[in-house]
């Protein structure tokens, strides 16, 4: 049934990350939500996708889909978490995000603990009745385009889940910004995938890789 009639998909935050998701999913004729807190750049970015990508307000956005795409900093889950608590209810969420800041050599500093993950953290703040995965943040935004649809061997998007029910929804969209995905465990996996991580782009794996390659780290 969900490959007839795919869950609606919002991304909420039109940065670099969501840009190219949002760009992925249409290029796979998925249909998108796009919202930002300026709704001119949702109206803009669907207007350069074309039909398949609605702009709306959060709120709006939250409110019809089914699969939330928080493609904002580590910094605006908890704001969002608790302005739009109650329409949460019932959704799968998924968190790219990495705890990470700007500093003042040009690079990137964590901002939370060194053994701390954002998605353990986004988890324990999570709205009742809604569904975490850790997903799409695996990999920088020109990596995320240029590497999606990689012949002949998908590259890999890496993600953690506690709540095996929604592995399906999460590997098809994964599979619809064109990449394979490779679950890693639960959420408390979530450090391996994020910034620094042993298993992030930017961190010991240094690189996109594909399946095989993959299946060796874990």
């Amino acid at each position: 049934m969900e490959n007839s009639n795919p869950s609606k998909v919002a991304i909420i935050g039109l940065g670099n990350i969501g840009q190219v998701v949002a760009k992925n999913l249409v290029n796979h004729h998925r249909a998108i939500i796009v919202a930002d807190r300026t709704f001119e750049k949702s109206q803009q970015l669907a207007t350069e996708l074309g039909t398949l990508a609605k702009p709306s307000s959060i709120e709006e956005a939250i409110k019809e889909a089914d699969i939330i795409v928080l493609a904002v900093w580590f910094s605006a889950i908890k704001e969002l978490f608790q302005q739009y608590e109650s329409l949460f209810q019932g959704k799968i969420v998924i968190d790219p995000s990495n705890p990470i800041a700007p500093n003042e050599k040009g690079g990137f500093d964590k901002i939370i603990g060194e053994n701390e993950s954002a998605g353990l953290i986004n988890a324990s703040i999570l709205p009742n009745g809604s569904k975490l995965a850790k997903a799409l943040g695996t990999l920088g935004a020109a990596s995320l385009a240029n590497s999606a649809n990689q012949q002949p061997d998908a590259a890999v998007l890496f993600y953690a889940t506690d709540d095996t029910n929604i592995n399906f929804s999460v590997e098809q969209l994964i599979l619809d910004n064109g990449f394979a995905p490779v679950r890693v465990g639960g959420l408390d996996q979530s450090i391996r995938i994020e910034v620094f991580g042993d298993l992030h782009e930017f961190g010991a794996l240094g690189k996109t890789v594909t399946i095989a390659e993959a299946k060796s780290k874990i």
